[in-house]
């Protein structure tokens, strides 16, 4: 999946490993302002999610939560949220049976492998919540570290999409589409 000498898709390589207890539960109202202090620099810095990077608070909730089928936050041992993800349907009726995720890890807890254990979680709920498969479909070509995660977690690049994202810095960057199946058999 991930090219010769690749880590099993359903083993974490030494590199994910979490250094750090943490338990990961589903979202609650109260935990609003704690992931909106996660995703807030996210959004502002503009490198690697589509939205805009002037995005309201009520907006980004409105996205974040409001419009996905289920949102999860990582606790650290301190009680901190240093990482959240949502899951919700790619597409529309036809195609809802395949997933799309969006994580964020808090910038100090980075290089930890909290975004490995948000990912592999997503895809045990996608699984649950009865997806397919999952598919990213606007991964930067210059987030290398999640590129790595999602590789390292059993995602292909399946397509490149030339000029797709419009960096905030570095203007106009390709951005790849990432699959993985969630089931095993026929995708049909």
């Amino acid at each position: 999946m991930g090219g010769r000498g690749s880590p099993s898709p359903r083993s974490p390589s030494p590199l994910t490993a979490p250094t750090t207890p943490l338990q990961i539960r589903a979202y609650e109202a109260a935990d609003w302002a704690a992931v909106w202090a996660l995703l807030e620099p996210v959004f502002r810095a503009g490198e690697t999610f589509p939205h805009d990077p002037a995005i309201s608070e009520p907006e980004a909730w409105a996205l974040w939560v409001e419009q996905s089928q289920a949102v999860m936050v990582a606790i650290a041992a301190t009680g901190a949220v240093v990482g959240t993800y949502y899951i919700r349907p790619n597409s529309l009726t036809l195609g809802a049976h395949v997933a799309n995720a969006g994580y964020v890890v808090a910038e100090h807890c980075r290089r930890q492998g909290i975004g490995s254990r948000l990912c592999q979680h997503s895809l045990q709920e996608a699984r649950r919540l009865g997806f397919r498969a999952m598919q990213f479909n606007l991964v930067v070509s210059t987030n290398t570290a999640g590129i790595r995660c999602w590789r390292q977690n059993g995602f292909q690049i399946i397509g490149t999409l030339p000029g797709a994202f419009r960096h905030k810095q570095l203007g106009y960057m390709d951005a790849y589409v990432m699959v993985q199946r969630l089931v095993e058999g026929p995708a049909t």
